[in-house]
């Protein structure tokens, strides 16, 4: 396989590592807080759990081979995320519409509340880290990360991403 280009010649090695330690710093915060909002042990989420429902609810029922592929991680990782989310109801499982043998996973009434309450808390958190900038910066800083979150899947090759919150 050949070697890829170095694509850092075109940058400033300071600019570039810059970047890689705010993106790990960044990666770090996130996870200590499990982007859960202000104070709120209540409703943070874990990761997965926050992007399985949140596909489901923006996309509809499905399979979870749809599901798999839709995430960019294998069926076996959706199988074994699903699992707790079932138990605790936030997700059930039904008959697929037009073949009742089939199953397809649904968020449940109580997983949309609880998605809801999440995301209420998580806008709540984007707001206070945010305060002080304007709408633009708002809007620029979000299709910048969008846009890196896109570069990031396509090198690592783990398909679509998921579509941002409502």
């Amino acid at each position: 396989m050949p070697t890829p280009p170095d694509m850092t010649a075109e940058v400033a090695p300071g600019v570039l590592d810059t970047l890689q330690h705010q993106v790990a710093v960044f990666a770090r915060r996130a996870e200590q807080t499990r982007l859960g909002g202000v104070g709120r042990v209540a409703n943070s989420m874990d990761r997965a759990a926050y992007l399985l429902l949140n596909r489901l609810d923006m996309e509809g029922p499905m399979g979870v081979k749809a599901l798999a592929a839709g995430m960019g991680i294998d069926s076996s990782t959706v199988t074994r995320q699903v699992a707790p989310l079932v138990d605790t109801g936030l997700v059930k499982r039904t008959s697929h519409p037009e073949d009742g043998r089939a199953v397809v996973l649904q968020l449940s009434p109580r997983g949309k509340a609880r998605l809801e309450e999440v995301r209420a808390s998580r806008r709540e958190l984007m707001a206070l880290c945010t305060k002080g900038w304007d709408e633009e910066e708002r809007a620029v800083f979000t299709t910048l990360l969008t846009r890196f979150n896109s570069a990031l899947s396509e090198v690592h090759g783990s398909g679509p991403q998921v579509p941002p919150a409502s």
